[in-house]
């Protein structure tokens, strides 16, 4: 049935039944009421490739019959081009979505993308590195475990709350100046970590495109942060007696890990991390968790093994700690330096005794092979990193040698191999 639309027609127009109704308009092709006992909307109804085609345009109460004379006039004109409006309809909503979600992309927090970063690469990750990506973006503000005083925000921290898109050459680069001169060796690692978590939103199709390109480049890495001045420290053979006497002062964990470290070359927090399933006291071997290898084994030198031996134990950590919260010791640098200060050394760092353990070596003319494998560091040769894997017992030979001499500047005698001495000592 098609009549003329009028306002009051519009309004009297009404379902009796269960069944919805329809009125058309004479005035205006495809324009149609459809009534149901729960609403009245406008409709187009048309003929499009030989089939009738239905649009819902809109409610009553929310389009006048003018605006709906309009719609129904444009969607006519599409019809006429062969344009179905239901599939026009769909592809302006996905766009309206897709503009949406970009937008919602582009307010992006640095510290939602942050944190996924964290969650995505910490199984690739060292214990130290994880802690570093944590403490040089934390927030601040809580309480020190000593004193009163609270904790400091990290380096990394201003930029937690800012959005990915705020990410730009020029704020990283006012960072940088105002930063650098009060702790560059902080800054330096903070923008180095910064950098790689910019490359890998770049990799990911949820932050890609989002922050400035070139928000990190190297060029502000030279022009601001100042080069790192290269370590070199480590200890004199003529010092070895002095620091052993100094170490000894501390406690027996704290002095066994130190003395592991110059003893084995071990970073830091590989050795840290030992637990006593991974010491063979049978076949006399350390495997110990490696950064670059994944693991790695090495002898267990008849010393060491007597120093281990006579360690409690107390729980799975070889260093192990009543007073910490994991169980073991944590921080041997304090410890280090009241023993160089017992010893009257320069300062040295724990870093230090891995560098000491490779050059006292080069002392006994041990291969530079043997000490690459032994401290974990990755071959520097093509014949040492496709053909050559010693075999224990020749890592052994060599590592035993070394310690040998160590023990010698100490004026401590070697034990016999296999002998622990000290029997196991419990809580």
């Amino acid at each position: 049935m098609a009549e003329k639309f009028t306002n009051g027609k519009v309004q009297g127009f009404s379902c009796t039944g269960k069944k919805p109704v329809f009125l058309y308009d004479s005035h205006t092709k495809g324009l149609g009421l459809r009534a149901t006992p729960g609403a009245k909307v406008y409709i187009y109804q048309g003929r499009l490739n030989n089939k009738t085609l239905r649009f819902k345009i809109g409610d009553v109460s929310t389009w006048n019959l003018d605006e709906a004379r309009e719609e129904a006039r444009r969607i006519q004109g599409m019809v006429d081009q062969g344009i179905d409006p239901r599939e026009a309809k769909e592809k302006k909503l996905a766009e309206i979505e897709q503009r949406e979600a970009e937008e919602k992309r582009q307010e992006m927090t640095v510290r939602t993308a942050w944190d996924s970063y964290i969650e995505a690469r910490r199984d690739n990750w060292g214990e130290r590195h994880l802690l570093s990506h944590l403490d040089l973006s934390k927030a601040g503000g809580e309480k020190a475990k000593r004193g009163k005083k609270k904790i400091k925000p990290g380096p990394l921290a201003q930029f937690m709350d800012l959005s990915l898109s705020d990410i730009t050459k020029d704020r990283v680069e006012k960072w940088l100046k105002k930063e650098t001169p009060k702790r560059p060796a902080q800054i330096r690692l903070s923008f180095s970590l910064f950098r790689a978590f910019l490359n890998w939103c770049e990799t990911q199709d949820k932050y890609k495109g989002i922050a400035d390109p070139g928000a990190c480049g190297g060029h502000l890495r030279r022009d601001n942060i100042p080069r790192m001045q290269h370590r070199d420290d480590c200890l004199q053979k003529e010092q070895v007696k002095a620091w052993f006497d100094g170490v000894k002062t501390l406690s027996p964990q704290m002095a066994a890990y130190l003395q592991g470290l110059l003893l084995t070359g071990a970073r830091k927090g590989e050795l840290m991390a030992l637990t006593w399933d991974q010491i063979d006291f049978q076949w006399n071997s350390i495997e110990i968790h490696d950064k670059v290898e994944g693991t790695r084994v090495i002898p267990l030198t008849p010393y060491l093994a007597q120093v281990f031996h006579a360690l409690p134990r107390r729980n799975q950590w070889v260093f192990s700690s009543p007073t910490s919260k994991s169980g073991r010791i944590e921080s041997p640098r304090r410890p280090h330096n009241k023993a160089l200060e017992v010893a009257a050394i320069p300062y040295l760092t724990i870093h230090g005794l891995r560098r000491s353990f490779a050059t006292l070596s080069e002392w006994v003319e041990c291969p530079v092979g043997v000490v690459a494998q032994i401290m974990g560091h990755k071959p520097s040769a093509i014949a040492e990193k496709h053909y050559r894997r010693r075999p224990l017992d020749l890592l052994r030979m060599w590592h035993t040698k070394i310690e040998s001499f160590i023990l010698e500047q100490a004026g401590i005698a070697q034990p016999e191999s296999g002998q622990t001495g000290l029997k196991v000592v419990g809580e």
